[in-house]
């Protein structure tokens, strides 16, 4: 995972992890909207939230990454009726991960973002940033 020179100097960078069905078409929809967050937020999508690898949270902050959020399911998940929980667990994990690395596990956060939810989505983004600008100082 490589940082691209378009988003050094603007700030923590942020890696997010979305959702195909649920949370991708919200931050979509912030964009198309153009509503405005962070330039430094690059997402990545993927089914479901519960299939995210606790490891790739740490590769992710190893790699240059200053956060990791998690744009979860939560309970409109088309694959698994105990998504939320399975998540959670994930988040736990990679933040006892992070604990073991000398990484601060405030540097992942999760909510869950809904295909509409462009708004809430800007604002995760907005409140993130600026607490990892805090961090870094």
């Amino acid at each position: 995972m490589t940082i691209p020179s378009s988003s050094k100097g603007s700030g923590p960078k942020i890696l997010v992890f979305s959702t195909n069905n649920i949370s991708d078409p919200g931050i979509d929809l912030a964009g198309s909207s153009h509503m405005d967050y962070p330039t430094s937020v690059q997402v990545i999508a993927l089914p479901c939230s519960s299939g995210i690898n606790p490891r790739w949270v740490l590769h992710a902050l190893e790699a240059g990454f200053d956060g990791v959020f998690i744009a979860a399911d939560g309970t409109d998940c088309a694959y698994l009726p105990d998504c939320t929980d399975r998540t959670a667990s994930i988040v736990q994990k990679a933040q006892d991960l992070l604990k073991e690395h000398g990484l601060d596990p405030r540097r992942l956060k999760m909510a869950a973002i809904c295909s509409v939810c462009s708004e809430s989505f800007v604002s995760h983004m907005e409140k993130f940033h600026k607490a990892l600008s805090e961090l870094k100082t």
